[in-house]
C-alpha cells in the first residue's frame, strides 16, 4: 500500500523567521502486507556483529515501511522499546530452543543490560522447560566503529543449551592507544550463573515489582517543542482550572539540578481543550500556534500532531500523587553518582529527570543511602558506561526496611533533610558548584587519591568532609534499619594528600547487600501475596482501604511459640500446582524439586520445606539446607 506522509524538508516561518517543516513536501510511505519473519539456515553455531541501531533510529536507518513490517513480525517476542539488535539475539535464541542450533555468539551494544532490552534475555533465561544460560559474557567493552571511527562500548554474550553456569569477563582497566586508537584492556574472570543483567551472583532479575512502592515514580514531562518556554508570564498567569495551577509552571531539568538553579518557565496547559486554552491565555496560545504547531504536524503520533497545545507527555497520573506535598524528590535517569534532591512541588520534573511523590525525609534518606544506591546500580542498566535509573528495576522492586516510628526513624529523616539542606547551602554560597563536582571528590576521599588544586577548592566549597559524615551517618543509621550492622564501612577520613588509604571492603559489602536485597524483596513479595503490603503511603495508595495492617516481624513458622496450625508452609496448600510426595534419590531430581517449590514461596525455609515429604527427619532437612545454601551462592535463590 502506498500513502503519503509529511516530509521533513523545511521552510522559514513568516512570523518566527525559525526553519520549520515544510507541509506541502511529501514522500512516499510503504506499508507492507503480512510481514513474516525472517527464516535462517540451520547451523551449528550462529556468530554475528548486527548492526548497532537503537530503537529511536531503526525508522531513519531503516526505513518506516521496514520498521514497521519488522515490530508487527515479532510483536509477540520483542517489544518496541527494544533496540534492532535485540531482533537478532531473539532469532538466534529461538533457533537454539528449536534444536536449530548449539550456541550463539553475538556482539551487541552494551544497552542490552537497559531494562527494555533485558527483557528478552530474561524471557529465555528463565524458561525451565527448555533453559536456556549464557556460557560466556562480558557486560562492558570499548569498540571503534570501523566505518566511522565512533568509539562506543560493547557487550558480548554467548548463549547455549541447558542451565549451567558460564564465565564472566570485566573490564578492569583499559588504555588507548592515541595513534591507531586500539585499547589495551585487561580483564578479571569470574565463574558462575550469569544473570540477564550480565553479572554473577545475586540474581537481580528475579526480583518482584512491590505494590508497597506502586504509583510513587515516574520519568517527567517531556514536552516537544522549546515553544513552550517563556522568558516572563504572560496573559497575567492565570490558573489552569484542570490543574489548580497557575498556568506558567516551572520545569527543573537535570543541569538545574546538578547546579541548584530554579529551572525555565513554560506554558502548562495539561488537561484543556484547544477553545478553552484560547480563552484562557490567547497570547499563550499564539505563541503555541506560531512556535510549536508547526513543528509538530509532521509528527507520526496522532496524540502529539493533534494536541499540539500540550506537552507530549503531561504524567497526569504521577502530578495527582504530588499534589499538596509542599516537596518531593528527584533523581537523575543517567547519572555517574546517583542522589535525590528534593523540588518543590509547585515546579515540575522533566523527562530526564525521575520523581518519587513522597515529602518523607524517612523516604528521602533511604533512597540517598548507599544500600539503595548501590541496589539502583546494578539494576537500571547503562547508557554507555554511565548508570541509569529506572522506575520498575530501580525503584518498584527495592525493598524498604521495615521500620516502625521510632527515634531510629527520626534520626533517618533528619540525616536525610540534613544532606539535602547541607548540598544546597553550599552551592547557593558558591554559585560555581556542581553536585558531580562535589560528588567526584567525594569519590576521591573514599578511595584515599589525593586531590589536585581545584578539587581541594571543590572540597572546601562544598564541605565535602562534612558531606561524607552526613552520607556515613546515614549509611549507618540505615543499615540499623535493616538490622545489616555487620555490613557497615570503614568510615576512617583519610588526609587530603592521601597519605591514608581505606580497606577496599566496598565490592564485598555491596554483594551481600545486593544477595540480602534480593532475599527481602522475595519475601516482601510471598508477604503481598498473603494480603500484607507495606505501602510507602498508605493514605494515598491505599486510600479507600481498611485501617493498616499490623508489621509481621517473623516468617510463618518460625517463631518458637508459633503453634502446630503455623508450621506448614504457604507451599503446602492444596491449591498449589505442586504436590511433591517422596524425597527424590538423584540430587538432579531433588534441585528440581526444590527450586519448583521456591518459586512457589521464596521465604520457605529448609524445615518447612522437609516437612512436605514427609515427617521431620533431620538428615533431610540438613540435605536441603545444603542444597538452597549452594543454590543461594550460584545465584539461583
Amino acid at each position: 500500500i502506498l500513502t503519503l506522509w509529511n516530509g521533513y524538508t523545511t521552510k522559514t516561518h513568516p512570523v518566527t523567521g525559525k526553519e520549520v517543516p515544510d507541509e506541502s513536501a511529501t514522500i512516499a510511505l510503504f506499508d507492507y502486507k503480512n510481514p513474516r519473519r525472517a527464516e535462517w539456515p540451520q547451523a551449528d553455531y550462529i556468530v554475528g556483529n548486527p548492526p548497532f541501531i537503537g530503537n529511536k533510529r531503526m525508522r531513519e536507518a531503516l526505513g518506516d515501511g521496514y520498521s514497521e513490517s519488522l515490530r508487527k513480525a515479532w510483536k509477540a517476542d520483542v517489544p518496541e522499546s527494544a533496540d534492532f539488535v535485540m531482533y537478532w539475539w531473539s532469532k538466534a535464541a529461538s533457533e537454539i530452543l528449536k534444536g536449530r542450533c548449539q550456541r550463539f555468539g553475538l556482539i551487541t551494544t552494551n544497552s542490552i543490560q537497559q531494562t527494555f532490552n533485558r527483557r528478552i534475555l530474561e524471557g529465555f533465561l528463565a524458561n525451565e522447560k527448555k533453559p536456556l544460560h549464557l556460557s560466556y559474557a562480558v557486560p562492558d567493552h570499548p569498540w571503534v566503529d570501523s566505518a566511522d571511527g565512533a568509539a562506543v562500548r560493547i557487550s558480548l554474550t554467548v548463549g547455549a543449551k541447558g542451565s549451567d553456569e558460564g564465565v564472566l569477563e570485566t573490564v578492569v582497566d583499559e588504555v588507548m592507544n592515541s595513534t591507531d586508537g586500539s585499547y589495551e584492556i585487561t580483564l578479571t574472570r569470574t565463574k558462575g550463573l550469569i544473570s540477564p543483567s550480565l553479572s554473577i551472583g545475586a540474581n537481580l532479575s528475579s526480583a518482584f515489582e512491590l505494590k508497597a512502592n506502586s504509583m510513587l515514580c515516574g520519568q517527567g514531562i517531556k514536552l516537544v517543542g522549546d515553544g513552550f518556554y517563556v522568558q516572563k508570564p504572560l496573559d497575567g498567569n492565570p490558573v489552569n482550572p484542570v490543574t489548580n495551577y497557575k498556568l506558567i509552571r516551572t520545569i527543573v531539568n537535570p543541569t538545574d539540578i546538578m547546579q541548584n538553579r530554579d529551572g525555565r518557565l513554560a506554558i502548562d496547559f495539561a488537561g484543556m481543550t484547544a477553545d478553552a486554552a484560547c480563552d484562557l491565555a490567547p497570547a499563550c496560545f499564539q505563541k503555541l500556534i506560531t512556535e510549536v504547531k508547526p513543528l509538530r504536524d509532521p509528527n507520526p503520533r496522532d496524540s502529539i500532531r493533534e494536541i499540539w497545545w500540550r506537552f507530549a507527555w503531561e504524567r497526569p497520573e504521577l502530578r495527582k500523587a504530588l499534589r499538596d506535598l509542599g516537596h518531593y524528590f528527584v533523581t537523575l535517569e543517567t547519572a555517574k553518582h546517583r542522589y535525590f534532591v528534593s523540588i518543590p512541588e509547585t515546579s515540575l520534573w522533566d523527562g530526564s529527570l525521575f520523581a518519587i511523590a513522597t515529602n518523607d525525609w524517612y523516604v528521602g534518606g533511604i533512597l540517598s543511602s548507599n544500600i539503595h544506591c548501590t541496589w539502583a546500580h546494578e539494576n537500571g542498566g547503562r547508557l554507555g558506561p554511565t548508570p541509569r535509573y529506572n522506575r520498575a528495576r530501580c525503584f518498584e522492586t527495592f525493598p524498604f526496611p521495615a521500620l516502625e516510628e521510632s527515634p531510629l526513624k527520626q534520626r533517618i529523616r533528619a540525616l536525610g533533610e540534613r544532606l539535602d539542606t547541607h548540598r544546597k547551602r553550599q552551592q547557593e554560597q558558591h554559585p560555581g558548584l556542581t553536585l558531580t563536582g562535589i560528588y567526584n571528590v567525594l569519590e576521591k576521599l573514599r578511595s584515599g587519591e589525593p586531590l589536585n588544586a581545584k578539587e581541594k577548592q571543590i572540597h572546601d566549597q562544598g564541605l565535602v568532609t562534612v558531606l561524607r559524615q552526613i552520607h556515613d551517618e546515614l549509611d549507618e543509621a540505615v543499615l540499623e534499619a535493616y538490622g545489616w550492622q555487620d555490613c557497615s564501612g570503614d568510615h576512617r577520613s583519610p588526609s587530603l594528600d592521601g597519605a591514608e588509604k581505606e580497606e577496599p571492603r566496598r565490592p564485598v559489602i555491596a554483594a551481600t547487600l545486593l544477595t540480602r536485597l534480593v532475599a527481602l524483596n522475595h519475601e516482601r513479595a510471598a508477604e503481598e501475596k498473603r494480603g500484607l503490603i507495606r505501602w510507602l503511603r498508605p493514605d494515598y495508595q491505599n486510600s479507600t482501604a481498611a485501617a493498616p495492617q499490623p508489621v509481621q516481624t517473623t516468617l510463618d513458622g518460625t517463631d518458637p511459640d508459633s503453634s502446630s496450625s503455623n508450621q506448614k508452609s504457604k507451599i503446602n496448600n492444596p491449591q498449589s500446582s505442586i504436590h511433591p510426595s517422596s524425597w527424590p534419590d538423584r540430587l538432579p531430581d531433588q534441585v528440581a524439586i526444590l527450586r519448583k517449590l521456591i518459586g512457589t514461596d521464596p521465604t520457605a525455609t529448609a524445615e518447612q520445606l522437609s516437612v512436605l515429604f514427609g515427617r521431620k527427619n533431620k538428615k533431610r532437612t540438613e540435605q536441603i539446607e545444603g542444597i538452597l545454601e549452594t543454590l543461594k551462592g550460584l545465584g539461583q535463590l
